[in-house]
């Protein structure tokens, strides 16, 4: 009785912190992509997907080289489902409205969507080996080259705009906002990694099964600065920041979190990840995708929509198909 107190003051002193580096995090990380004239999208999928995704990469490359490959891969496909159909259906309904670019849910929807089909694609030839992670890092290698193109397009499309209106100087990059940048990435890993290790140990104490404690325990788990982050940004108005870091999250946690792995040891497929769990990742992200598409926009109902379709896996997964 007094572990279980215990894990939960952790779990609670751990969501504090988590919350509060978050905000350091995205604040900063806004301002230094402003002086860099970076975008809000490109910086999402990038600095600010990797950063929030260092946790389910941790968990996935420690689970899979100790030997427990199911929670390796749960966690990565619970937690990209959950980063769609939770995080951004939370983030939706508490702001009311997240905004999209056109081109940029193109190039990073489409390449969320197409990394969960690869994923697919290798699952139905068993073993995930060194050869789909030699596929899956190449791939991401091209993805980041794409990204680099775009922000030079976009640097191209900002020096037009300055010709054509005054613009103030740009200031100076502040030392400070990237030890601050730093401070609260350091923030996120650590309250996540408490956050975790208090879930797994509660999780264990309940008796839940391994697929089952990374499908949900892990992966939302690992996920919180992913949610922090996202909401954090939609309720300030960075919009693209936010959906940004999602799909740059489902992104990275596929293509690295599983492909990085898969260089050292053959990750097994669990039937039922093939057959039910990858694909509910592949229609939420159609989904989401599909509710963008029609309006340029993830209006309140889309996030209602994109919950409830969470909330219907999930207790089918832990009623129906354990």
């Amino acid at each position: 009785m007094i572990e279980i107190v215990i894990l939960i003051v952790a779990l609670i002193i751990a969501l504090i912190i988590v919350i509060k580096s978050a905000d350091i995090f995205v604040d900063n990380l806004v301002d230094i992509g402003g002086a860099l004239g970076i975008s809000q999208i490109i910086l999402g999928v990038t600095a600010a997907a990797i950063g929030t995704s260092l946790p389910e990469f941790g968990s996935a490359m420690i689970a899979s080289l100790s030997g427990s490959v199911e929670i390796g891969v749960g966690t990565v496909i619970g937690s990209n489902i959950w980063n769609i159909a939770g995080i951004l259906g939370i983030s939706a309904i508490a702001a009311g409205i997240i905004r999209t670019d056109s081109r940029g849910i193109n190039r990073d929807g489409l390449m969320t969507l197409a990394t969960g089909v690869i994923l697919i694609f290798f699952m139905l030839f068993g073993d995930i080996n060194w050869i789909a992670s030699v596929v899956m890092i190449t791939l991401y290698i091209f993805y980041l080259w794409r990204l680099i193109k775009s922000q030079k397009e976009y640097k191209e499309e900002k020096i037009k705009d300055e010709l054509a209106y005054e613009t103030p100087e740009k200031k100076p990059i502040d030392k400070r906002k990237i030890v601050f940048v730093i401070i609260g990435l350091a923030g996120l890993i650590i309250g996540c990694r408490i956050l975790v290790y208090s879930g797994v140990e509660l999780a264990r104490i309940a008796g839940i099964p391994e697929m089952i404690m990374g499908l949900f325990t892990l992966a939302i788990g690992t996920s919180i600065p992913e949610l922090v982050v996202t909401l954090s940004s939609a309720m300030k108005g960075l919009h693209e920041l936010s959906i940004g870091t999602v799909l740059g999250s489902n992104t990275f946690n596929i293509l690295i979190g599983i492909g990085i792995p898969a260089l050292f040891i053959d990750i097994p497929v669990e039937k039922l990840s093939l057959t039910f769990d990858a694909p509910v990742m592949i229609f939420v992200t159609v989904l989401l995708l599909l509710l963008v598409k029609r309006n340029g926009k993830l209006t309140r109902n889309g996030g209602i929509i994109l919950l409830a379709t969470y909330i219907s896996y999930a207790v089918i997964r832990l009623t129906v198909l354990v």
